[in-house]
This record gives C-alpha cells, sequence and structure tokens, in this order.
C-alpha cells in the first residue's frame, strides 16, 4: 500500500497502546533511554501470545509428533498440523499439503533450488532474478548455475528502487528455467508487482518463486491470486519465532520433487535394499521438525489476522509517509529507494557520516536501527554506497518513535558537526 493511500481514519482503527502492551521486551530501557525498536525488517518483537504457546507445548504437550500412540505425542501431532492448516489459510493456499515447513526463508528456497530445480538445469539454461534480491535469494542460485553450468541473469533496477519491467519481460526468454523474485524488498521497501510478473512468466511457462520475507508482515498475501508456483516466509519477520519459516508450493510440484534431506518421518518403508519415500509435505520434512516453532508461529499469524493485515498496512503505511517525511527534513539526508509503492523500510544515508556511526549514536539514545548492507551488497553497489541505515516498523511503532529517531538524527549532526 503506497503511503500517500493511508488516511488518519484508517491508522486510528488500531489501539496501539494496547498492542504494545502485548510485547514485553518494548518496555525496557537501554542505555537510560526508552526502547524504540525500529529493526523489524531483521525481526520483530514477541507477542505474549506467541511466547504462551511455545510455553505451553513446553510446560503441557511436549513430545515428538508423528510416531507416537500416547496422549502427549497425539495433541502435539494435533497442534502441529493444525499449525501448517494456520499457515495455509493465512496464504490462500488450496491444500495444507502444499505448506512444507523449513528453518526459514532461506531453507525454503534452497529446497526449491535443489528438489525443484537443480535437475530441470543443463548447460546453456538461465535462472532470472532481481537486482534488488537478498542474498538468500542470489547464492543459492549463483551455486546451482555454477553446479549446471548454467547462467544467473539479473533484472535491473531504476534509480527510484523499482524493477524496470521492460527489461524483464527483455530478459525472459526460451533458456529461463525459473523466476525468482522478492514480494518486498528488504532493503528499499520496495513492493514489487509480483502478479503482474508471473503472469508474464507463466505466459512463456517458466516457474516463479517469490521470496515473501518482507511482505508477509505487512501486506495481504494469496498465493491462489498471484499464481506463484513456489512462496517463502520466515516466522520471525511476523511476530513468531526464530528458526522456522515455510515454502508454499503447488501440489504438482512437490509431488515432482525429489527429498532435500533424509532421514526420519519423511519416509513410509526402509530396507537395506531401499526406501519408499512420504507423501509431500513430510517428504521435505526429515527429522523431528521445530515443533514448537510452528506452534509460534501460527500464534503469531492468529495474532496478525485477530487485526486484520489491512488494519496493519494502514498503520505501517503512514508512519512510513511521516517518517519519510520527517527524516528527510534532517539536513544531509538522502533516501536509498524511492519506489512508487513501498512497505515498511526507510533506507537512508547522511552524508559524510558513515551508517554504523550513525546506527552507534541512535543506540546511545535507545533507538534501534539496522546499519549495514541488509545483506543485499548489489543493491548498495547499485546505489553506489557501502551500507544504509534502515528504520523498519511494526504494528506496535507510533509516531513518537519517529520522533525519537529524528532526535537521534539531530543528536548525531552534534557529535559528527
Amino acid at each position: 500500500m503506497t503511503p500517500e493511500t493511508i488516511t488518519a481514519t484508517d491508522a486510528a482503527a488500531l489501539d496501539i497502546e494496547r498492542i504494545r502492551a502485548d510485547f514485553p521486551a518494548l518496555h525496557q530501557e537501554v542505555n537510560g533511554k526508552p526502547l524504540v525498536y525500529l529493526d523489524n525488517a531483521a525481526t520483530t518483537q514477541k507477542p505474549q501470545a506467541v511466547i504462551d504457546a511455545v510455553r505451553t507445548f513446553y510446560e503441557r504437550d511436549c513430545s515428538n509428533v508423528h510416531r507416537g500412540v500416547h496422549r502427549l505425542s497425539q495433541r502435539a501431532t494435533v497442534a502441529y498440523e493444525q499449525a501448517r492448516t494456520t499457515v495455509k489459510n493465512h496464504l490462500g493456499a488450496n491444500d495444507s499439503r502444499e505448506i512444507v515447513f523449513t528453518r526459514s526463508t532461506t531453507e525454503g528456497i534452497n529446497l526449491v533450488a535443489s528438489s525443484f530445480v537443480r535437475s530441470r538445469l543443463e548447460p546453456g539454461d538461465e535462472v532470472l532474478i532481481s537486482a534488488m534480491e537478498h542474498h538468500s535469494n542470489i547464492v543459492p542460485w549463483q551455486i546451482l548455475c555454477e553446479e549446471r553450468g548454467a547462467k544467473l541473469v539479473v533484472i535491473p533496477i531504476d534509480d527510484d528502487g523499482d524493477i524496470i519491467l521492460s527489461e524483464y519481460e527483455r530478459l525472459l526468454t526460451e533458456r529461463t528455467k525459473i523466476v525468482g523474485v522478492v514480494h518486498v524488498s528488504n532493503a528499499l521497501g520496495t513492493v514489487n508487482p509480483v502478479r503482474e510478473m508471473i503472469a508474464t512468466a507463466h505466459a512463456k511457462g517458466v516457474p516463479v518463486i517469490v521470496d515473501g520475507a518482507q511482505a508477509v508482515p505487512h501486506l495481504a498475501v494469496d498465493v491462489r491470486n498471484l499464481d506463484c508456483d513456489f512462496y517463502v516466509f520466515s516466522a520471525h519477520k511476523v511476530y513468531g519465532p526464530t528458526g522456522i519459516g515455510a515454502l508454499y508450493s503447488k501440489r504438482e510440484h512437490l509431488l515432482e520433487m525429489a527429498p532435500y534431506q533424509s532421514g526420519g518421518d519423511m519416509i513410509l518403508s526402509v530396507t537395506f535394499e531401499g526406501t519408499t519415500f512420504n507423501e509431500p509435505p513430510h517428504r521435505f520434512e526429515a527429522g523431528t521438525p521445530n515443533i514448537e516453532g510452528a506452534i509460534g508461529l501460527a500464534a503469531a499469524l492468529d495474532y496478525v489476522d485477530g487485526f486484520g493485515i489491512d488494519a496493519i498496512a494502514n498503520h505501517e503505511g503512514r508512519l512510513l509517509a511521516d517518517a519519510t517525511a520527517a527524516v528527510l527534513a534532517v539536513p544531509g539526508v538522502r533516501l536509498v529507494g524511492s519506489a512508487r509503492r513501498r512497505a515498511s523500510a526507510l533506507s537512508f544515508v547522511m552524508e559524510g557520516i558513515h551508517p554504523h556511526d550513525i546506527g552507534t549514536i541512535l543506540d546511545s539514545e535507545g533507538v534501534a536501527v539496522r546499519a549495514g548492507h541488509h545483506c543485499a551488497q548489489p543493491v548498495m553497489a547499485r546505489y553506489g554506497v557501502s551500507a544504509t541505515v534502515r528504520a523498519s516498523f511494526a504494528i506496535y511503532n507510533t509516531t513518537h518513535e519517529i520522533d525519537a529517531l529524528v532526535a537521534g538524527l539531530q543528536k548525531v549532526r552534534e557529535v559528527f558537526g
């Protein structure tokens, strides 16, 4: 949602102070100052509902899943599979069997690269990604292309941080075996027109994987409407635990894919002469899974759904618009990325001051931002910088915290003259 579409009525729909009360970590001081947490694109804080869900599993239902006949195992299995259904519903998938639990967005991309693309990639073939991708949607394809004698092709972006769609259409050829594109850029905040990009790829018979790590916390995602082949995200970006994520895949792709890892729970039978693998999604979940992580993820999605993603997007959109104007009013500040449609993240530099120094001084004022290349070094190179400062917003952030950010930037100017 573009910031200019936000109205005061939309933003007022959420009781932010009540929401903030749900997040224990927000109520602390850092360096003697109230914590202002603006590093949500890296990871979000966790509401009490998520903390309680994980704690309840350990206190009451702690057991392994799928293999036990006793009551605790049965309860754990039900909770784990209910979590899969929660993810399915949140993404608008057709079937819970289209949801594979992973460790992260990164593992989801690696799984698709290994199990779906590797066998289809021949020398001279191409993998097409955008110039704004996170390293997680670059490096797996680089490794695979080198292994298979294929080529990694990059869709350029313009000075504002938008994909150049005419170049995308030109680069999409009969040699393209998959398109990998981020839904929302973690470094620029750009919201890409992935539905249109998917339709363009499908017209040429090319499958698409979407990195949704930064989209799921901020936008309504409907994988059936997008018609993507694969969609990946991580729980910790959307108020859930670390170490758990999910891959959505169209069912027909999962049925064709070879196991990514092997071991327990991904088999139907094993003899020394051979193994029969389980049906998807269990085929791709070898070993004891992150049960409490999946339960925590489901609790996080339930928490978000309780407010409605549109209301959250409206609130965050207004914050982004206000923060953009306020930060640009600070002398010496330059935005990195001003795409037509942005979500949550605001990246900037200050003339003559290294982002790490800015981040350090802001921390002394209790303001937590991210300073660095954001695992998107090609983006930094595109804009001729080594790093940026990134302030990123979530459901619990307030306009008062934008004021604290700006006051901190003024302190930076005082320190560096």
